[in-house]
């Protein structure tokens, strides 16, 4: 059956986050849906009077972003009989349960690739900027004279070797700039990939502990979730070379900020970019903030104008695709797919593609 005039109107709701460009102004565009702006300090009675109704829901996908009441979690899906669908604003999915929207037969998609090169850019940024002492350097002079250039002396990062922990999008990406752009020796460790497609993305498959001992960096872009939480722990931290620098782009909870911070104190890691925090923004007096070989970031190793309208664009993009009965390109849970087909038939009135 195709598309008519009888089946009801496609209803989408979004949480204004105060960022631009949006998923919502690019929803906008599409005339064939209704489109519901809230705002999280709105009435909750309102609130949930959209969202009920709603056949797609796009989210931020920082989890302290989304008061936990509206997480896509299963409370939520039994308050929106009628949803087919969470897109989520970027790569991550932390604000979404994924097992419960499978039971449900719900889509969860994300915007995988969407902000990869700013992301895969920022890491790089900050293992150069460490290994070269820009951030001290930089803060010295500033405020002080009468300081030796021998001070701030660095490495090269050439020849040297870098950790890959997840060789995703981003992962891909950081491989192929330390590869081929600065010549350095590059480790990947993923449970999901070959060691042939690792290498056909310019690492070397091995496994965790490896590439721990062996790596002069080790940059984390794996998700966060049960397996991955507190994965850089103290064991782990223990186990790199004194002087390692350690790199987290990805999501807050993947390293111990802790264990991390006790690692800077004793001398044995040589220095941190932290961009993804437990907390966002971390407290003022959070001990890794007390470090000067430390890089620290508000979360925006993904924003930049560039990746802002990709993300908007991709999202509302798989949205429409849907509500269509299409299958998205970046979906998460492909085993949702048979129960949101029963789901979608019985909202719209004909089976997805």
């Amino acid at each position: 059956m195709s598309n008519n005039t009888s089946q009801p109107a496609k209803t989408v709701f979004w949480f204004n986050d105060g960022k631009t460009p949006n998923v919502a102004d690019s929803l906008d565009k599409n005339k064939e849906i209704t489109l519901h702006r809230l705002d999280f300090k709105g009435p909750e009675a309102d609130n949930w009077g959209a969202m009920s109704a709603s056949h797609a829901y796009c989210i931020t996908s920082t989890r302290q972003e989304v008061p936990e009441q509206y997480h896509a979690k299963a409370p939520l899906l039994a308050r929106c009989p009628d949803l087919l669908a969470v897109s989520t604003s970027g790569a991550g999915y932390d604000t979404v349960d994924v097992a419960a929207c499978i039971a449900a037969g719900v889509l969860v998609v994300n915007q995988s690739g969407g902000n990869a090169d700013a992301v895969a850019e920022h890491a790089v940024g900050m293992m150069l900027s460490l290994t070269k002492n820009i951030p001290q350097t930089d803060r010295s002079l500033r405020t002080e004279r009468g300081v030796k250039r021998e001070a701030f002396k660095g490495w090269n990062a050439k020849g040297r070797t870098v950790g890959i922990v997840g060789l995703g999008e981003v992962g891909g990406r950081v491989a192929r700039i330390c590869g081929l752009g600065l010549q350095m020796r590059v480790l990947a460790c993923d449970p999901y990939l070959t060691a042939e497609q690792c290498a056909a993305k310019g690492a070397t498959k091995v496994d965790f502990d490896t590439l721990l001992k062996e790596s002069r960096f080790v940059t984390t872009h794996c998700p966060y979730d049960k397996s991955t939480h507190n994965l850089i722990d103290a064991r782990a931290l223990a186990l790199m070379r004194p002087g390692t620098i350690v790199i987290n782009t990805a999501r807050g909870g993947i390293v111990d900020e802790m264990a991390l911070a006790d690692a800077m104190k004793s001398g044995h890691i040589g220095g941190a970019g932290i961009d993804t925090w437990n907390d966002e923004p971390p407290a003022l007096d959070h001990p890794l903030l007390s470090f000067k070989n430390l890089i620290a970031t508000y979360h925006t190793a993904g924003i930049t104008h560039d990746s802002r309208i990709n993300m908007a664009e991709w999202n509302a993009a798989q949205v429409a695709q849907i509500l269509r009965g299409e299958r998205p390109p970046r979906l998460i849970n492909p085993d949702a797919w048979e129960g949101f087909c029963k789901r979608f038939e019985r909202v719209f009135g004909f089976r997805p593609k």
